[in-house]
């Protein structure tokens, strides 16, 4: 006997936890509001909690059908002392009673309903997060040494593990054996059955003797029939499973940060917010992604996780120092036969002016014939810089591969990132 176990545990005001999932699909795009709002005002440590997600008393409401306001219509009242059959009275003037928590003034009256408030965990939070993202250009490279495999179907075989036998293949095997076997049988069977119907029509005495030899026949070969065996050894048929090379979806991410004296306390926090997103996306949207975390100011050095965003070193500003730095990393351990290769770009577009053509050069010819995708992004709330109007030209000659945004304030983090990495339709 099999038991069900219902939840019927209540929220506030009788939402009922049990169609969480369904609720969330349908109030998807307030959550996703949000958390957008949420990223905005946290800090990077705690960009990837849970939150509180709060959706207005209107949005929850249920459509009905109801009478609207106006218009001429008969009601059956129930009777009491002061009224009788046939009496009229007048419409109540427009207005209601007592409204929703928070609306008008006190009132000793009325009953209303807060906002609905649940909780969010990490999981939930990153989902909405990350909805319909994905790197540009992703695919798949052929690798000659790859050592990643998969099973396939590959045929049958007449040998392997019973988990992997085919019933149906067997059974069908069993089944053409017998009739190939027992065919001989059968048709004298059917010959001699045949013989004994014409006797029966013509009765004779001498066929007596012929007729109990036919059936004392027909009974021998049905046993010698009955006594194949239904399934035998050689019936039997398995799944053959083959070992295919599969290809790989490698990608590396070279995180390019600016962190010269030009960048303010605000605009590097910022940028460090945009790469914490990045990299809370690649972690949690792809299992084959390394990330190359790269600082620079007049010189540029590749450092970990931690040093990226909490190294306190500063200088002037040299910014194809970490060009150079990234394609020379990327010859040394990232083929792009083998690897889809990214690079993401944060800076106040500040440069040495004489710095920024040669940027547009490294870029050019060393980084974009190996590139699957490019993106810039300027961190400045001021007109924009040199290295915005160099890279401009680039983003003209590779427009599916480059791409730049400007961020002005925290609130255009997000909104930016998702333009960048947005999913792209596949166009043929």
């Amino acid at each position: 006997m099999s038991n069900i176990i219902i939840d019927r545990r209540r929220n506030s005001k009788g939402k009922s936890t049990v169609n969480r999932e369904r609720f969330m699909r349908r109030y998807r795009n307030h959550i996703r509001k949000a958390v957008n709002d949420a990223v905005n005002s946290r800090s990077i440590t705690d960009t990837d909690s849970g939150e509180e997600i709060s959706i207005n008393k209107k949005n929850l409401s249920e459509p009905f059908f109801h009478h609207g306001q106006g218009g001429k219509r008969e009601q059956t009242h129930p009777g009491n002392k002061e009224f009788i059959t046939g009496d009229r009275f007048k419409r109540p003037k427009g207005g209601g009673g007592g409204g929703g928590a928070g609306d008008g003034d006190a009132s000793d009256s009325g009953e209303g309903m807060d906002d609905f408030v649940f909780q969010i965990d990490r999981d939930e939070f990153l989902e909405f997060l990350f909805d319909d993202l994905e790197l540009p250009n992703m695919v798949r490279k052929e690798l000659k040494d790859s050592t990643e495999f998969s099973w396939r179907r590959g045929g049958f075989t007449n040998v392997g593990s019973p988990d992997r036998i085919n019933v149906i293949r067997s059974l069908r095997g069993a089944h053409a054996r017998r009739i190939a076997l027992s065919g001989k049988d059968r048709k004298e069977i059917r010959t001699l059955k045949r013989e004994l119907r014409e006797m029966e029509v013509s009765p004779d005495e001498t066929d007596k003797d012929r007729a109990a030899e036919i059936q004392l026949r027909i009974k021998e070969l049905n046993e010698k029939i009955k006594r194949l065996p239904f399934i035998d050894d050689f019936d039997l048929k398995f799944n053959n499973m083959i070992k295919v090379p599969i290809p790989s979806s490698k990608a590396v991410m070279f995180c390019v940060m600016d962190v010269s004296g030009s960048m303010t306390r605000d605009i590097k926090d910022m940028a460090k917010r945009f790469f914490f997103l990045l990299y809370m996306f690649l972690q949690r949207n792809y299992k084959q992604v390394d990330v190359v975390f790269i600082r620079h100011h007049a010189e540029a050095k590749e450092c970990d996780e931690h040093d990226f965003f909490y190294a306190r070193e500063t200088g002037g500003t040299v910014v194809s120092s970490a060009l150079t730095l990234t394609r020379d990393i990327m010859q040394d351990r990232y083929n792009p036969k083998d690897y889809n290769i990214y690079v993401a770009q944060a800076s106040d577009g500040d440069n040495w002016e004489a710095d920024s053509p040669k940027c547009s050069k490294v870029i050019s010819e060393d980084l974009m014939p190996l590139l699957s995708y490019y993106a810039y992004v300027e961190i400045t709330d001021r007109h924009h810089q040199n290295l915005w109007h160099e890279y401009k030209k680039l983003e003209k000659d590779h427009p599916d591969y480059f791409a730049m945004a400007h961020i002005r304030s925290p609130a255009d983090i997000y909104p930016v990132f998702r333009e960048l990495f947005e999913k792209r339709e596949v166009t043929a």
